[in-house]
């Protein structure tokens, strides 16, 4: 059975100021996620499906859908501010005036019934490298659908830091090569008062952290059975409960997969890669990414021209 790769390509870009997802990078106007999807198709993955906002559904089609589908099995649906709520739930958010989108566990669940086989999830302005594509093509080719061990690949913190300010990333913790938890550092950047500009800094509960650089840390390269949608559910209607009034409040797909390891509903492999991660978090990302490309297409990592 193989596996089909999830991507989740409906996030906002409210710090890089455009729609990231879609934004040319490669010599012939590949996105990042052209990269991603020729990686993942090589890798053994069977066909892809992408979460998008109806608001850039032209765009998407026009500037990467339509040429990854003529090469690869794909389709796409809808992230809605109303898909997974009930009449009542709209009007509670409505009143809070809510503007952000529910995050990405809203995102993989809006997914769900397009979902029948073992699925990678990842982010589309992240560059992962093939090496971890490789590692879940495997691993999910290799279990079934009601399968309690998934799996994670890890970057290493350092490689995965932008010079252009702050990122967002999942610390993890493991044992024996299974993740423990992980802990979601919503600040973490270079340098700062009293320290180093090569210090790695994280904001976390108030205090200021100095991390190593040598951290595991989550990227949203995640695999998993169709059994995790069980607790995907679980954590949506609780989180629910909780946070449709709150303006910020996030479904995080970490955090629910964190779950699974809390709950005693399954364990959590994490394999790690030692590529370096780009990715298109700000504005003056997007030259550093385009070299990067670049560099790739010339050494013959990729070819000259992706698709057919």
């Amino acid at each position: 059975m193989k596996p089909t790769l999830l991507v989740l390509a409906a996030g906002m870009g409210s710090r890089y100021g455009g729609v990231k997802q879609i934004d040319a990078v490669g010599k012939n106007g590949e996105c990042i996620l052209d990269f991603s999807t020729f990686d993942a198709m090589r890798a053994g993955f069977g066909k892809a499906v992408f979460i998008i906002r109806k608001d850039i559904e032209k765009d998407f089609r026009e500037r990467l859908f339509d040429r990854v589908a003529a090469n690869f099995d794909a389709e796409y649906v809808f992230q809605t501010p109303e898909a997974l709520l009930t009449e009542n739930e709209i009007k509670i958010a409505a009143e809070a005036k809510r503007a952000k989108p529910w995050g990405t566990i809203h995102a993989v669940l809006c997914a769900k019934d397009r979902i029948h086989e073992p699925f990678a999830v990842i982010n589309a302005d992240d560059y992962y490298g093939r090496n971890g594509f490789q590692t879940l093509g495997k691993y999910l080719s290799s279990i079934g659908n009601d399968c309690t061990e998934h799996a994670m690949v890890g970057y290493t913190l350092g490689k995965t830091m932008s010079r252009n300010g702050s990122v967002s990333r999942g610390v993890a913790t493991t044992k024996d090569g299974y993740l423990e938890t992980i802990v979601e550092n919503t600040k973490i950047y270079y340098g700062g008062e009293n320290f180093s500009g090569d210090s790695i800094l994280s904001e976390l509960d108030g205090k200021i952290i100095q991390m190593t650089g040598n951290e595991t840390v989550s990227m949203n390269l995640f695999g998993f059975s169709p059994k995790a949608f069980e607790r995907f559910e679980k954590y949506w209607d609780d989180f629910k409960k909780t946070s449709l009034s709150m303006p910020k409040a996030e479904a995080l797909l970490p955090v629910a997969a964190s779950d699974i390891i809390k709950n005693g509903e399954g364990r959590i492999k994490v394999f790690t890669s030692d590529e370096s991660w780009f990715g298109m978090t700000y504005p003056e990302d997007k030259a550093i990414v385009k070299a990067a490309i670049a560099e790739k297409i010339s050494s013959g990592y990729y070819p000259e021209i992706l698709w057919n």
